[in-house]
Parts: C-alpha cells; structure tokens; sequence
C-alpha cells in the first residue's frame, strides 16, 4: 500500500493540537477529513510531532497510507483545496511503507518566538508571547549554552509524558536579538513534552534575574520539574523542521 509523506505549516490558534481529540477541533481530524474528501479512505495520519492547542507549525512532517491511485505529488493540491485556509500542505511525495514521521526523524528544530513591546502587541499576542519587561540576554545565553549536549532532561518535560528515556541531544539552542523580536532556536535529536516551553520559561527567569545561568547545570542534575522555571505560553512555539535520513 503507497504511503504518502506531507510537509505542512498551519496556524494553531483556533484548534486542540495536532492529535485528535474527542469534541475538539485538530489539525489531524482536518486532515483526514479532507483524504476522506478525497479519497473516501479512513485513514489514521501520523505526524512527527504533536504540537499542543496554539502551537504553529513551519515544517510538520506527517504520513499516511492509501490504496488510492492519487500521484503523490498530486495529493498537496488536492488537500488544499479542501483543507481549512490556516492549514496548507507544502510538499507531498512517495515514501517507503516503513516510513514513520516521528520515529526515523534525526533532528527536529523549534523556534520561541517573543515580541518585547507594547506597541501592535494585539496583532502578535496568537504568535508570540508578549514581553516588555527588560532581559539580560547575555545571562540568557550563557543559560542556553549549558542545555547544550546530552543530558537527561526530565526537569524540562512536564507531567503526563508517555516518554521511555529522559536523555536527549541538543545540538543547537541559541538566542537571536531582531530588535522588537527575541527568538531562541533549538534543534535536537527529540523532545520531550512541553521541553521547549519549559526551557523557554526557565531562560526567561534568567533573562529577569531570578536564576543564574550557571543553575541550568544545577537543575539539569536534579532531575525535578519543579527546579526548573515555568512553561512559557504555547502560541510562541513553532515546529520549524524535521531532518531525516537521506534515502
């Protein structure tokens, strides 16, 4: 049976997440709803992450598998001309039938968005968080180079995780001043659940000096959700990319 690989981007504001959810609107039942449109197929679609409720997504990579005669690079038409105008397919194409989204993934990359003013702050509150208060992003930094590297990590995940391992590999986590906009970059080899939040939330109490860079260390070895700082607001959270294997 073909397998279809998508690469998509969607405005979460208005829906539940990515997964789907009993009486809650997701971008997955959109878009299986929409290869039924299609296909007249019930299929399950997975993704290579579950984005929460007001999480955006650049780059999600998702897959399913149909026993329609579709070309594959024909299905990113055919699904945007159902699919809701805050959903869009980018890429659509053919892929091994042991092809999974999440699982052969190598790298995924998130970025954090802030917008550090008051002024159009109404315009960019479902996109970014808003902050005006005054940061130290030199602390800030220094934080982020100590999340560098292998370590276990369940300090930055929060309850409720599914995970079978706490230790992952981040390869870059890093800091970007674009004047009104403060953007932290990360990219590793997987997350665990609301890690990105909870790392963005722990930098921003460095930022208000609060916690010392050097204390990420400190909370990294502790191992304890609750010696790490808060989890920053979901709409600021983009999945930008997932990297995998050349095949």
């Amino acid at each position: 049976m073909p397998k279809i690989k998508l690469v998509m981007e969607y405005d979460g504001s208005h829906y539940h997440g990515f997964q789907r959810q009993l009486n809650a609107n997701t971008i997955q039942a959109e878009l299986e709803q929409a290869i039924y449109n299609i296909s007249r197929e019930s299929v399950a679609v997975i993704a290579a992450g579950r984005t929460d409720a007001g999480v955006h997504a650049l780059g999600q990579v998702a897959a399913f598998s149909t026993e329609t005669e579709i070309p594959a690079d024909k299905w990113r038409l055919a699904l945007n001309s159902f699919l809701p105008v805050d959903i869009r397919i980018l890429e659509s194409e053919a892929v091994s039938a042991s092809f999974h989204p999440q699982y052969d993934a190598l790298y995924k990359s998130y970025c954090y968005l802030i917008y550090r003013k008051k002024e159009r702050a109404v315009f960019f509150r479902k996109y970014a968080l808003i902050c005006d208060q005054q940061l130290d992003l030199e602390a800030m930094q220094s934080g982020c180079n100590h999340i560098l590297g292998r370590h276990d990590f369940r300090c930055f995940c929060a309850s409720g995780s599914g995970a079978k391992t706490w230790e992952r590999t981040v390869h870059i986590c890093s800091l970007a001043d674009e004047g009104d906009w403060l953007k932290l970059n990360i990219t590793a080899d997987g997350f665990l659940y609301n890690m990105v939040r909870i790392i963005m939330g722990t930098l921003l109490e460095i930022g208000r000096g609060r916690f010392q860079p050097e204390q990420i260390a400190d909370i990294i070895a502790s191992c304890q959700r609750s010696q790490a700082g808060p989890t920053a607001a979901p709409q600021g959270l983009y999945l930008c990319s997932v990297r995998y294997p050349q095949i």
